[in-house]
């Protein structure tokens, strides 16, 4: 019977990256609605993409923006989802009408 050795002494870097990305939450984007993903927090930056209907979607952090009414009330909180990209939290169902996620830096 042979036994694999076992080297305690090394560490697995991506096992951190593997525990981080499990933990990532996704909040879905209202239904029947494909929505504008924009390069910063407001509807006065450019529209760099549209996600389809039914998307999902993570939140890294979160800003203050334009105030924008949808599905899911007003708000002026933005979800970055992406670098780069932001959303308006109002059609995305995180289930607060608060921030859920730290304001991005």
């Amino acid at each position: 019977m042979s036994v694999d050795r076992v080297d305690e002494g090394r560490t697995d870097q991506g096992a951190e990256a593997v525990a981080a990305a499990a933990a990532l939450r996704y909040y879905p984007v209202a239904p029947g609605v494909r929505l504008n993903v924009r390069s910063g927090p407001g509807t006065g930056y450019a529209v760099v993409r549209v996600l389809p209907e039914g998307a999902k979607v993570p939140i890294f952090c979160q800003s203050p923006g334009t105030a924008v009414t949808g599905p899911y009330g007003t708000s002026n909180i933005w979800d970055n989802i992406d670098s780069g990209e932001f959303v308006s939290d109002a059609y995305v169902k995180t289930g607060s009408d608060g921030y859920i996620a730290a304001r991005c830096g």
